[in-house]
């Protein structure tokens, strides 16, 4: 048997649902083992725990890296039940992914025989790794990362107990390639998708010559006409000092308004706070009755965060965009934030992004404590609000570019607040005073100092009807006219 022979097939549905076999050679088995023995003490490998199924590629660190390297395989069905098993106290090394190893942190399910524990498969969270070395046993996390066609792991890390979530550097005889449209590498900071070269590339597909020439391409920069990456679909940046930094998958790219947003980036950022357990960021149509952007991409859409939140823990969406604001631009920041009690799953696992809530039907307001209207003019503003940022219910207190607001709506509400009080009303007041109790307050005082002035009824304004506009609103109006994707939030 040689090495390039057929060592074992391994399926994986990856983003498509779709099943197809990862063809693994036994020359990528035995380079991954090399690697895994460089790493790991004999010590660590006394005792592996084996209760990942042989249909997930974890298994192959948990049962043939012990039994080539003098070590043992302590196997048992299923992880959470380790506490009962008669030898739990031989277990030197736990190779599992991150929720498991909650659970079994909640279950006291940890031996403290337990020196070792390796995570993969999900994002680790600093918190995590934080909980894992309160327990005092445990004296090494590794964070690692790699799809099933490149060998089971291709980057590791060590993490410490307060060290920034990377997922490390390439393993041995491993390399990673951050590129972006073009194929070409992406400078220090900047996102790009994650390609793999090296010893553990894979043969390709099983039976599927179309889909192995689309994933498994050249590589240019290693030398060999043969050498080949592999194209995971994975969005990652390195941060400065070398590091790759997961952020997501590349088909979560979107364009809003001009701008180019990662959605894994944003998902990232709400993930490390400590509130927050899970979170998917979707692009919602700010109408409730056209929940598909794609169908008009000139119609005005919003990012939604979509949030499930660490037990009793709570976050509003205030103090989440706030937090936001610190480390990304203000044009990806999430306009609405919704709090889920779980992310509806698919079939195999993955969360099924077309079955989230509708973030217009009061799941946003629950969020906020709700201060009705309490004047005329509060009333009339909230109006407005509702009919131009469509939400059924708008408090004094909530702020007008928290709900979606940008400079595009804010010059329609100043143009019809100008109307209805028949006040002289500029638009930088709606950046001033971005929530309905302080503009209400503001107009009051200019209503007061015109004497007289009535305030008549809200009159729906068509697109096209002219409205009074200063000289930089027009120019909002004649951008907007020619494209609303020219719009940018100036201002915020």
């Amino acid at each position: 048997m040689g090495a390039q022979d057929l060592a074992y097939v391994i399926y994986t549905s990856g983003s498509t649902g779709e099943p197809k076999g990862a063809a693994i050679e036994h020359r990528n088995v035995a380079a991954f083992l090399c690697w895994a023995k460089r790493v790991f003490s004999a010590e660590q490998l006394a005792g592996v725990l084996a209760s990942t199924s042989i249909c997930f590629d974890l298994s192959v660190f948990e049962l043939f890296v012990p039994l080539c390297w003098g070590g043992k395989a302590i196997v048992v069905d299923n992880a959470l039940a380790l506490h009962d098993l008669a030898g739990a106290d031989k277990v030197t090394l736990v190779n599992t992914v991150p929720s498991a190893i909650s659970e079994m942190l909640d279950l006291g399910a940890l031996p403290p025989s337990v020196r070792t524990v390796n995570l993969a498969g999900e994002p680790l969270k600093t918190e995590l790794v934080e909980r894992i070395y309160e327990t005092a046993t445990v004296k090494k996390v590794y964070d690692l990362y790699g799809p099933s066609e490149t060998t089971t792991y291709s980057t590791f890390t060590l993490r410490g107990k307060k060290t920034k979530a990377t997922i490390g550097r390439p393993i041995a005889n491993t390399r990673i390639y951050l590129l972006d449209g073009a194929l070409q590498p992406v400078p220090i900071g900047v996102a790009g998708e994650i390609f793999i070269g090296g010893a553990g590339v894979a043969r390709g597909y099983l039976n599927r010559p179309q889909l192995t020439a689309e994933k498994f391409l050249r590589d240019p920069f290693a030398r060999g006409a043969k050498a080949r990456m592999y194209r995971t679909g994975d969005l990652a940046r390195y941060d400065a000092h070398g590091n790759v930094e997961y952020l997501g998958r590349v088909d979560n790219q979107i364009k809003i308004r001009g701008y180019r947003i990662e959605l894994g980036e944003i998902e990232a950022a709400l993930n490390r706070h400590p509130a927050v357990r899970e979170s998917v960021v979707v692009v919602r149509h700010r109408t409730a009755d056209d929940p598909n952007p794609s169908s008009n991409p000139k119609s005005d859409r919003q990012l939604v965060a979509n949030l499930v939140f660490n037990g009793s823990m709570f976050a509003s969406g205030r103090e989440l965009r706030s937090v936001l604001c610190q480390t990304l631009p203000e044009y990806m920041v999430p306009a609405v934030f919704v709090p889920l009690d779980g992310l509806p799953l698919t079939p195999n696992g993955k969360v099924d992004r077309h079955t989230l809530p509708s973030p217009y039907d009061g799941l946003f307001q629950s969020i906020h404590d709700y201060v009705a209207p309490r004047t005329e003019s509060e009333e009339l503003i909230a109006q407005t609000w509702r009919e131009v940022l469509k939400f059924d219910r708008i408090g004094v207190h909530d702020n007008f570019f928290e709900l979606g607001g940008h400079s595009l709506l804010a010059a329609r509400v100043a143009g019809r607040l100008r109307t209805n009080f028949n006040v002289d009303l500029p638009l930088r007041r709606i950046f001033e005073l971005p929530t309905v109790a302080l503009l209400g307050a503001e107009i009051d005082r200019l209503c007061r100092s015109a004497r007289g002035v009535t305030t008549p009824p809200i009159v729906p304004v068509r697109r096209d009807d002219p409205i009074p506009l200063s000289c930089a609103q027009r120019r909002v109006w004649f951008l907007h006219k020619l494209d609303a994707d020219l719009i940018v939030c100036a201002g915020r």
